[in-house]
């Protein structure tokens, strides 16, 4: 259940009830794809760096090591020891990036595994069974992820689809949330916007999910190649049809910039491989830019990676030896700079939280873009 406790603009503070717990609002999901962040970060340092609620992949966990697995252990919770919120996304978005693997039909999507080529079905019904299989949080519905760009044409029947499977996902977790075997029988279900960059159609499948009453909304098939001006653009336009009493989730959304703009246009809960992935290359978040600590010019830097930061690697190491460690091949300094970029996604929701709590929300958000822009 969400709760709306304030607003500056459209800008949205709230708290999400659930039965592992509440999540304030806006927050930002930490990706652990396969039950694990990459970059060596477990579930006791999610913890320590401020974490409210962890993602995984139904695709992946299908394949790898499978969903029965997982139910036969006792659910994802217990399986990867975190009993805070988790929200699983359906697969949607790695079935349809196997474009030369799968096959769409009304029922579902035949395709092979990315693994070993075995050949997998999934359609709404079998996504909600193993995410119920999961018992994750939170369920994603299962969409078509169309590519882009796209024709009017060929979205607009993605669209439609999309809509009909929904329907299909909401009868299946129903029934599944009666049966005397499932471990999560309050499982939440998430309902996806598509539509690419067509406003219209955007609209209109917001008005027609917004009817269905599900738990949430989220935005998909953004950030897969249109500008950041038309993302804000389809941001803008879309969430004043979608519920008010539900909360926004932009999917696979982004920078510390990105978020910055979307929360200001309503978004209530953000994803992104980002901080993991650039801290396993060395690439790191600061509120005065973002670091290349491969860069020469860190060799003999004794200071922390950012000053004043709480994370366990600012509060003991140097950038000059996190750079010793990466340049070695050590998998610590891949770590070190995983739990930064995390931490730093963590606080910067904190700070959005208190800021909107106190009212000051543009002017955060003014400080911290123009922040990002300075040279260490």
């Amino acid at each position: 259940m969400y709760k709306l406790l304030k607003r500056e603009g459209h800008a949205r503070r709230g708290a999400f009830h659930t039965v592992h717990g509440e999540v304030q609002t806006p927050v930002f999901m930490n990706v652990g794809t396969v039950a694990a962040i990459k970059g060596a970060v477990s579930t006791e340092d999610l913890e320590k760096i401020g974490t409210q609620i962890e993602l995984s992949n139904t695709y992946h966990l299908h394949v790898r090591p499978g969903d029965n697995i997982i139910k036969t252990l006792g659910g994802l919770h217990r399986f990867m020891s975190w009993d805070r919120p988790i929200l699983t996304d359906s697969g949607g978005f790695q079935v349809f990036s196997l474009a030369g693997l799968r096959k769409i039909k009304e029922e579902g999507v035949y395709f092979h595994s990315h693994i070993d080529g075995r050949k997998i079905f999934m359609g709404p019904e079998e996504s909600m069974q193993i995410q119920s299989n999961l018992a994750s949080t939170i369920a994603m519905a299962f969409d078509e992820c169309p590519p882009h760009p796209a024709t009017r044409e060929y979205m607009q029947a993605s669209v439609d689809r999309t809509t009909r499977w929904l329907e299909r996902c909401k009868n299946e977790m129903k029934r599944l949330n009666t049966l005397p075997d499932t471990i999560n029988k309050n499982q939440m279900l998430f309902a996806i916007n598509q539509g690419g960059t067509f406003a219209d159609i955007r609209i209109e499948h917001a008005k027609v999910i917004a009817e269905m009453n599900l738990d949430g909304y989220a935005l998909g098939g953004l950030a897969v190649g249109e500008s950041h001006e038309e993302m804000y653009h389809i941001i803008e336009e879309t969430t004043p049809y979608l519920p008010v009493d539900k909360p926004v989730y932009l999917m696979g959304v982004g920078t510390p910039a990105n978020i910055l703009e979307a929360v200001e246009r309503g978004v209530d809960f953000f994803d992104c491989v980002y901080p993991s992935r650039n801290g396993r290359h060395g690439h790191v978040y600061t509120n005065k830019g973002k670091l290349n600590l491969f860069n020469a010019k860190y060799e003999l830097d004794s200071r922390p990676i950012e000053e004043n930061c709480s994370c366990p690697a600012c509060q003991r190491y140097s950038r000059a030896y996190i750079r010793h460690l990466l340049k070695a091949k050590e998998m610590l300094g891949m770590r070190f700079c995983v739990l930064h970029n995390l931490y730093f996604y963590n606080k910067m929701m904190e700070e959005i939280r208190q800021a909107l709590d106190e009212g000051r929300y543009a002017e955060y958000k003014k400080a911290k873009l123009a922040g990002f822009e300075e040279n260490n």
